[in-house]
Order: C-alpha cells, then structure tokens, then sequence
C-alpha cells in the first residue's frame, strides 16, 4: 500500500487515515502540526535561545551552507540540494526563520529562500 500523499510505501498496519487518505507516518504527523514560519511566540523563544549560542542540526547547517553559496534559492530546488522531504524542509526554514537566520523574498513573481 502506499501514502496518498508523497506515494512512499507503508508497511500493513502502520498506515493512518485522515480526512478520507491513507497516509505514512510522517505525512500524517505534518498534517497533525504542519510547520508555521509566522509564529511570534517562536520567534521571541528562538531570539532568546540564539543569544545563548544555539545549535544547529545537520539539514539546518546545510540549508545556510546552500544558501551562502547561492545567494538564495527556490524551496524545492533548496529540498534537492540539501536532500530532504519538502515537508521536513518547511520545518527546518521555521524553526531558522523563528532564529531569524533565513526568510522570504519573492523574486520575479517566485518565492526563493534568502540569508536573513
């Protein structure tokens, strides 16, 4: 059987349902608490935490080498370069956007990733 969202097969018994989709489990965790890059309760938490010399994990230290390179970059071309899911992707540009480390900036009528 396999997800009806990103198509990855899902083992008997570990599927989910959701509105109506079956789902693999990490598709049904990021439709349970998608990633919000606007929370200012997360960017207060964050600011703090930096100032504290936070660190980074891997895909978030390869998301600002790519970057850095770059000079920014299209979301999914961003998820091939650092070779990750896009849902994980989003994830990780929250919690870096939160830290006020990267953001946003439409570029041509395209959303690119961007250096803060």
């Amino acid at each position: 059987m396999h997800c009806d969202k990103c198509g990855d097969t899902i083992e008997q018994g570990e599927e989910r349902e959701m509105h109506g989709q079956l789902l693999c489990e990490d598709c049904y965790m990021d439709a349970l608490s998608p990633a919000r890059a606007c929370d200012p309760w997360a960017v207060h938490t964050a600011k703090s935490l930096v100032k504290e010399e936070v660190e980074l994990n891997a895909v978030q230290r390869r998301i600002l080498d790519v970057l850095r390179e770059s000079g920014g970059i299209e979301p999914k071309v961003l998820a091939e370069r650092v070779q990750t899911r896009p849902s994980e992707l989003e994830r990780e540009i929250a919690a870096l956007r939160h830290m006020e480390m990267v953001r946003g900036e439409l570029r041509e009528g395209r959303k690119f990733i961007i250096l803060w």
